[in-house]
């Protein structure tokens, strides 16, 4: 039995859970996620909880198994509580802005780079700590988001200069004046 898929998916007040032959709908205070279930998958709801069971003990079943609870606990996680990634610049003049719904980010290019968060997204910027939040109620989507800001100047390891994820540790170099 799978560790992860065996577990019940609690759900909380004000969570309604809707299963039917297609898949699985969530809905709650922040919004609605909805997500295909695989025929070899048997998703029941019973006594304020989703239970994931299985078909049978095949590998790809197994790894389907876990997956699914998953996938459950962070769409009820999503509709009652949200998710979060924050990004912090370092870098002198590194500066991030919101014009309307467009994230603008001067990056040291020579032009400000432009990004458009994908719907169900929201960013926020921290002017005094140099910070972007990017929140929304599907975890995948917020961090895919938060992937696509990073990649436009991910921290190098020299001066440690770039937009990196909220508490990451950049592993720094020496550099050339250090075998001197």
């Amino acid at each position: 039995m799978s560790k992860v898929g065996k577990l019940p998916v609690k759900i909380p007040k004000g969570i309604k859970v809707d299963i039917d032959e297609t898949g699985i709908s969530v809905a709650g205070p922040k919004g609605t996620l909805s997500q295909p279930l695989r025929s070899e998958i048997n998703v029941r709801v019973e006594d304020d909880a989703v239970v994931v069971s299985r078909s049978s003990e095949q590998r790809f079943h197994r790894s389907l198994h876990g997956l699914t609870r998953a996938l459950i606990q962070n769409m009820v996680t999503g509709v009652s509580e949200g998710f979060a990634r924050e990004l912090e610049m370092v870098g002198i003049g590194y500066r991030a802005e919101m014009k309307g719904k467009v994230l603008e980010l001067n990056l040291g290019y020579s032009h400000p780079v432009v990004f458009r968060p994908p719907e169900g997204v929201a960013i926020e910027v921290l002017h005094r700590e140099n910070k972007i939040v990017v929140t929304g109620i599907d975890k995948q989507l917020v961090g895919q988001t938060a992937a696509k800001i990073r990649s436009f100047r991910p921290p190098e390891p020299y001066k440690g200069k770039g937009i990196r994820y909220f508490g990451e540790v950049v592993r720094r170099k020496a550099g050339k004046a250090a075998g001197k």
